[in-house]
């Protein structure tokens, strides 16, 4: 009787060795992939940080034929208005300012007086994500045939907002002027350093060609 039960056993636990190896060595492919894909995207995350450091406001600033505010943060709208107000380009275009906002929303409180100026400056009241405000950029250059654009958002932004304008701007120059948001050296503290992660992921997910689900699942209005 021990001879027929053993010879109908073995087969059972070798099959069950087998499915333990397969198991194991499926298990050791996942770990490694997801090791080296963790390696990637710390190595991506240092190169975004360094660019991130490393922007700088281009001076003398040359002449745009426009410039853009990407709205969400504070003194992007003053800076624009600055440079308007400057002559660095003949027209502005505010993105991102909302439903019902008007220009007096914004120059009482930025201290600017851009009235006599108002004639040069646009409104954009659709976008709520990047990818609205490229979007929002790109008709509005398209309307005034520009050829060039100076590009104003906050310093870990700019990054993601100049891939997507570059997605919907091809051709059209664009000089990034960022509002300097983060200190420098690394001096972050644990909230800046979550914040510029998930803005690398975003830019991952842009050059991926996933900006739309950044756009409407992961991304707050910045």
């Amino acid at each position: 009787m021990s001879g027929p039960l053993s010879r109908n056993r073995r087969p059972r636990f070798g099959r069950r060795a087998r499915s333990r190896r397969w198991v194991g060595r499926l298990l050791g492919g996942l770990l490694a992939i997801i090791g080296l894909g963790g390696l990637a995207w710390a190595s991506g995350f240092v190169w975004f940080y360094q660019q991130i450091e490393h922007e700088r406001r281009v001076l003398p600033m040359p002449h745009a034929g426009g410039i853009v505010v990407l709205t969400g943060g504070p003194d992007r709208v003053k800076r624009g208005l600055e440079l308007l107000m400057g002559g660095a380009a003949p027209r502005l275009l505010i993105s991102g300012a909302g439903p019902g906002t008007h220009l007096g929303d914004f120059t009482p409180r930025d201290g600017i007086d851009a009235v006599s100026k108002a004639a040069s400056i646009s409104l954009g009241h659709r976008a709520t994500t990047t990818r609205g405000n490229a979007r929002e950029t790109a008709r509005w250059v398209r309307r005034h045939h520009i050829q060039s654009v100076i590009v104003v958002t906050a310093d870990y932004h700019m990054v993601r907002a100049l891939a997507e304008l570059h997605r919907h701007l091809p051709g059209v120059r664009l000089i990034a002027d960022p509002v300097r948001r983060l200190p420098r050296n690394g001096a972050l503290d644990a909230r800046q350093w979550k914040l510029v992660a998930a803005e690398y992921t975003k830019y991952l997910l842009v050059r991926c060609g996933l900006g739309g689900f950044a756009a409407h699942h992961i991304e707050g209005h910045l």
